[in-house]
């Protein structure tokens, strides 16, 4: 689909869609191409819903997956090859929202010590220390690094908004031993990349191979250490509206519900039961 690739391209850029999310778009428009080995020129209605039946059931993605794929595939028709009615009856599917399992504090050190390559640990340290995600990690440049103030600067994040977030005093330190190694120029972690830096999938590898060797059975990936991070922020009892600056949340209630998953918030707490009959228990009248 060279010509309609093109086409496609131009039109992204037209409306305003970061680097990232084109590419996402521009790779599930060729996935589903490829599927049918036709041009999507030819294809309508049926083999779109074949094509998202195929995603859920064969290829089993995530919820957020399947959401790019569906708006990739409306974007190619509604803009690219102007027929919205084909894509005009596929609606996002409900989410499901169980709570990711988060990790203790000695997991996560057990985790990083676990890790091979100090690229790859200095990557998920940040992610763990900082709150980011795995391609606003990989992204980071030498310059984005404020030891000055103790923060860095994120470029681009989601929704493609800058943002500032904490930088720790043992993360600098690890990372200043980094840099004094690999002398990185332009990127803070190069990689082979189209664009020069780490690679994302490479990440993933580096973190799952270091979770299974730090013995962690709990069904984890990279963007856990996100999880992890605002946990453990409020756990040790930062105000939530911090946290949210310091995540790029929109919406406090976006990062609320971090604080349902902090396990040491209730781990002290007494249930009435247990105070029916003491001197606490007569305010209960």
């Amino acid at each position: 689909m060279g010509q309609l690739r093109t086409r496609m391209t131009k039109d992204l850029q037209l409306a305003g869609y970061s680097l990232l999310t084109a590419k996402a778009y521009l790779h599930y428009a060729e996935k589903f191409a490829a599927h049918y080995m036709r041009s999507p020129e030819e294809m309508g209605e049926e083999e779109i819903r074949e094509f998202l039946l195929y995603v859920i059931n064969e290829l089993d993605y995530s919820h957020h997956t399947y959401r790019q794929v569906l708006a990739a595939l409306n974007f190619l028709y509604k803009v690219t090859l102007k027929r919205p009615v084909e894509v005009a009856h596929f609606k996002p599917r409900k989410k499901i929202s169980p709570l990711p399992e988060i990790l203790s504090g000695g997991e996560v050190k057990a985790l990083l010590d676990a890790v091979v390559g100090m690229d790859y640990r200095a990557v998920l340290m940040t992610m763990y220390a900082s709150g980011l995600r795995t391609m606003e990690a990989c992204r980071l440049q030498v310059t984005d690094i404020d030891s000055g103030r103790m923060l860095i600067h994120v470029h681009s994040g989601k929704g493609k908004k800058d943002r500032y977030a904490l930088l720790a005093k043992s993360q600098l330190e690890y990372l200043r031993e980094y840099y004094r190694s690999t002398r990185p120029q332009g990127w803070l972690f190069p990689g082979n990349t189209r664009d020069g830096h780490i690679s994302y999938h490479r990440v993933r590898h580096a973190f799952i191979d270091s979770a299974k060797q730090a013995g962690i059975t709990k069904k984890v990936r990279p963007h856990i250490l996100r999880h992890c991070f605002a946990t453990h922020m409020l756990e040790s009892g930062v105000d939530v509206t911090v946290v949210k600056e310091f995540l790029g949340h929109k919406s406090i209630s976006t990062t609320q519900v971090y604080a349902h998953l902090g396990v040491d918030r209730v781990r002290g707490i007494t249930s009435p039961l247990d105070l029916l009959g003491t001197e606490k228990g007569a305010v209960l009248g």
